[in-house]
């Protein structure tokens, strides 16, 4: 018999936590995790979520977590990549920021029609593709609950709700394991370095700066005091975007707040105690991520793939090895082949697989250990903040319609 308990939104981020420090401790005991770039909350989230599962396979009961705070975290980590963001990054990174649009767009189309031929395989309605392929995987758990009504009254698959977030669940954790060992092999293989190895880390600290940084109460009070005027400024922006019928997540009005409030200050008052690329900002948005990415994978209720078997199992095998492949052989040969080609192709690994938030961590542990990127950190949130749901939308419609 099953039964269910849900864990309060306060002892659930208290839990996420411990979460993380327990994912940093497997991490300095464990060599591989460091050597291929496991980001520390994803390794502790992923221990937690096996023992829950492991709770729910020996006792029926479900747990499930409430996760109000756990919106906060997001949009402070993204105002804190927009803090960061320079105006010479973003012009810098027009290039690099086209080519991943268009190529996030054949991601979409590729994975749509992996998916709807899996689907068609294993005896499924051609339309369930979709939530084998992009609705569930770049889309995540958001989009693949919003079109399952559609792809159920289009095939009459029972269950399409339940299909698509176990097919978003496992690409998370897909998405969290693929990503640092690709930019490992990229990184190793070419002998890359950064190109401005002196700049200051974007989101944690680098493993020899974290032993020199020095971070006062008065840079942590200043940098939040930025953080929360850039989700003040963000929340405005969305009620008038949702007035006006424009539907955005709210870390993407954040994190252009944070853009507009950093680069206004550093004109405006050119003198002022830095904010942008402090140590401080550094520490706080590695905090947020990882505390937001730990309780979003203690939270899997990964006991909703297993009843689905050899399908997810096929098409999800066959969904990483095209985009391993993709990111190795025309992602990272498009990119230029350089360092923040290396780091965007960790970063592309997570978020076509995954989520943003699984992206940038990748990303985070990869710097960490090798060096800062800048750009690469400005580049990819926008691409996945304003591009893949429109794109994503036009594609899924059409095969749901097929």
């Amino acid at each position: 018999m099953e039964t269910h308990i849900t864990i309060p939104d306060f002892i659930s981020v208290t839990l996420g936590f411990a979460v993380f420090l327990l994912g940093a401790r497997l991490n300095a005991k464990v060599a591989a995790l460091r050597r291929f770039n496991i980001p520390e909350p994803v390794t502790g989230g992923l221990a937690a979520s096996v023992a829950v599962l492991l709770v729910y396979i020996l006792t029926g009961l479900q747990i499930e977590f409430e996760m109000q705070s756990r919106d906060y975290l997001l949009v402070l980590f993204f105002a804190g990549i927009g803090l960061n963001a320079r105006l010479s990054d973003l012009v810098a990174g027009g290039r690099p920021l086209v080519i991943l649009l268009v190529l996030t767009l054949l991601a979409i189309l590729a994975q749509s029609v992996i998916g709807a031929a899996g689907a068609v395989l294993f005896g499924y309605p051609v339309q369930a593709g979709v939530l084998f392929g992009s609705a569930a995987l770049i889309g995540g758990h958001g989009t693949a609950i919003a079109w399952a009504p559609d792809v159920a009254a289009a095939a009459g698959l029972d269950g399409a709700a339940e299909l698509g977030v176990a097919v978003a669940t496992l690409g998370l954790v897909l998405a969290a394991l693929v990503g640092g060992p690709v930019a490992r092999h990229l990184i190793n293989r070419h002998g890359l370095t950064p190109a401005r190895p002196e700049e200051e880390q974007t989101v944690g600290l680098g493993h020899d700066e974290a032993e020199t940084a020095t971070v006062g109460h008065l840079d942590l009070m200043r940098v939040m005091l930025y953080l929360n005027l850039a989700i003040i400024l963000g929340y405005a922006a969305s009620i008038s975007l949702d007035a006006a019928g424009v539907k955005l997540p709210l870390f993407v009005p954040c994190l252009i707040a944070g853009i507009l409030l950093a680069n206004l200050r550093s004109l405006l008052a050119p003198a002022a105690d830095p904010v942008a690329r402090t140590p401080a900002l550094a520490l706080i948005s590695e905090f947020s991520l990882g505390a937001f990415l730990a309780l979003s994978l203690m939270a899997l209720q990964l006991w909703t793939i297993a009843g689905l078997g050899l399908a997810i199992a096929v098409i999800m095998l066959a969904q990483t090895l095209f985009t391993v492949a993709f990111v190795l052989f025309v992602l990272f040969p498009l990119l230029g082949r350089g360092y923040r080609a290396a780091v965007l192709a960790a970063g592309f690994g997570g978020f076509a697989l995954g989520a943003t938030p699984t992206a940038i961590a990748n990303m985070t542990a990869v710097t960490k250990r090798y060096g800062p990127s800048p750009i690469a950190f400005v580049v990819l949130p926008l691409v996945s903040a304003f591009f893949v749901d429109i794109a994503n939308a036009i594609v899924i419609q059409a095969i749901v319609n097929f």
